[in-house]
């Protein structure tokens, strides 16, 4: 498996033997026309229970931003590693390579409830500021203010939790201080929201008489 080393070298995953779970690993395209390397938790995922923790509704999200003139969008690096696997589950996620056998120390994407478990750590480590003066969707990040000056304020009380919690920052992908940015599908600003152009790219190229249509539906709910 291509990337094992890095993930073993960052403490992410570890090797094992006799493991009572074994998963395959498959690859899966990326949209910038790359591969991906995961996990097939199907078998792990039929046999845990779901958890139901709610996720925010994305239009309520969106809407929150207009009349907000400094937003910054944040990216944790690699967000999903940096939460902790229980040491008893950590056996479960084990899948099987060309080097050997691997099972994750850290939450691993595939699994059926990590959206849920990410969002809910994320509400409780943001609480005093979520639908104040930041939103968080699973791992997209954005911090909202009417000035500059307030921008400031709220950035130092985000930064203040993120180093209580240890939490970090990917910082080649996040953007501070900006007017306009892309969060959740969607471009945002102080003047409303748009369909992201990467959106309207993919519908107008689907092949598909409805694509037309597609791309309406979606100007029509940007503007609702």
């Amino acid at each position: 498996m291509g990337g094992d080393d890095k993930l073993l070298e960052a403490g992410f995953i570890r090797e094992i033997e006799y493991p009572d779970w074994l998963e395959n690993v498959v690859v899966v395209p990326k949209k910038e026309g790359k591969w991906r390397v995961c996990v097939d938790y199907t078998s792990l995922n039929n046999a845990c229970p779901k958890d139901s923790f709610p996720l925010p509704r994305i239009d309520q999200i969106v809407d929150s931003t207009v009349g907000q003139g400094m937003l910054s969008f944040l990216d944790a690096f690699s967000g999903y590693h940096q939460i902790p696997m229980a040491p008893t589950d950590e056996e479960k996620t084990t899948f099987i390579t060309p080097h050997g056998l691997y099972c994750y120390k850290a939450m691993s994407f595939g699994l059926k409830n990590a959206d849920a478990t990410y969002q809910r750590l994320m509400t409780k480590i943001f609480k005093p500021l979520v639908d104040r003066t930041m939103e968080v969707y699973i791992d997209d990040i954005m911090v909202k203010s009417k000035t500059q000056e307030e921008h400031v304020l709220h950035l130092q009380e985000v930064f203040h939790l993120l180093r209580k919690y240890d939490m970090k920052l990917n910082p080649s992908k996040c953007a501070f201080g900006v007017s306009v940015g892309k969060f959740l599908r969607f471009m945002v600003s102080q003047r409303g929201i748009k369909v992201s152009p990467d959106q309207v790219k993919a519908v107008m190229e689907t092949p598909s008489s409805g694509a037309k249509r597609n791309y309406n539906a979606l100007q029509a709910s940007s503007s609702c």
